[in-house]
């Protein structure tokens, strides 16, 4: 069964997240996620993947615990992810916390997509260096694992220290949300199949493909299968792919090709360009949904 979703830039200038979430699980869509940038360094030296100039919603985003909270408290079914939370630039025992009250405050609807970052700059604000962006995302996802399923959780690894420490609320999904990993280049697949529990890609346009390397979803999705069994790990990963454009033939290939969830991406826009896309996606996932 394919689930469908959509992700947005939620700024100071578009939409309101509730109005959206509200409007969103009235279209019968199951999932909303939203994006994140603490900031964005005036220097502009690391270039953006996407293309040559950086849009200007990367420095207006607002904080994506805040704004699915006000998205959760308005539903009742609609999940809320992240899309992605960029792990460089949070203290894990304070994120742990902040997914784990998500989690509990909205009664078990989360789905974290978590990534590394492009920007060096940007994350050598929070102290972390370019080259261990990827050591210190996965430390960091281990300890909130732990975090979120132990007592009395410590953690000893290059980036991430600490004693054994106590932390509730614990999230209300069984061992904490999804976490969906937000990359694609060789080293993901590993690493979805060690720390996470799906794959969560950036749909590629010909600008983004041209910038960034063609992406070939089909033996992703198999490596990460292939895998995730040699490590013995139980059931199925998830496999969701994100910014897909509103073209029916498009969604039917991702569907074929292996994805289970589907998400639209919308403009950081006010409501009267949001909500007629809202429509016209909401018209090929409910072909398509079961």
């Amino acid at each position: 069964m394919t689930a469908f979703g959509a992700l947005i830039f939620p700024t100071d200038y578009s939409i309101a997240p509730a109005p959206l979430a509200k409007a969103m699980e009235q279209r019968g869509f199951e999932s909303l996620f939203v994006t994140e940038h603490t900031h964005i360094p005036a220097s502009r030296k690391s270039p953006w993947p996407g293309g040559r100039e950086l849009p200007k919603e990367y420095w207006h985003t607002l904080d994506p615990y805040v704004a699915l909270s006000a998205a959760a408290a308005v539903t009742t079914s609609l999940k809320v992810g992240t899309g992605i939370t960029l792990v460089t630039e949070h203290d894990p025992i304070a994120l742990a916390k902040q997914v784990a009250s998500l989690d509990f405050i909205s009664g078990g609807r989360v789905l974290l997509g978590v990534g590394a970052g492009w920007n060096a700059e940007e994350m050598a604000h929070h102290g972390v260096e370019f080259k261990d962006r990827w050591k210190v995302t996965r430390e960091r996802v281990l300890a909130m694992r732990r975090i979120w399923t132990e007592e009395a959780p410590e953690f000893r690894g290059e980036h991430v220290n600490f004693e054994p420490l106590w932390s509730w609320p614990k999230p209300i999904q069984p061992g904490g949300p999804k976490v969906l990993l937000g990359a694609s280049s060789r080293f993901a697949f590993d690493r979805v199949a060690e720390y996470c529990d799906g794959w969560f890609p950036i749909h590629q346009d010909a600008s983004r493909a041209a910038a960034a390397g063609t992406v070939d979803y089909v033996q992703g999705i198999r490596s990460i299968r292939e895998k995730w069994r040699a490590r013995g790990r139980p059931g199925e990963p998830d496999f969701t792919i994100f910014g897909v454009p509103g073209d029916a033939k498009r969604v039917d290939e991702l569907i074929a090709m292996g994805f289970n969830r589907i998400v639209f991406g919308l403009p950081p826009a006010e409501a009267d360009k949001v909500l007629p896309l809202l429509d016209r996606y909401a018209s090929i996932a409910h072909t398509r949904a079961g």
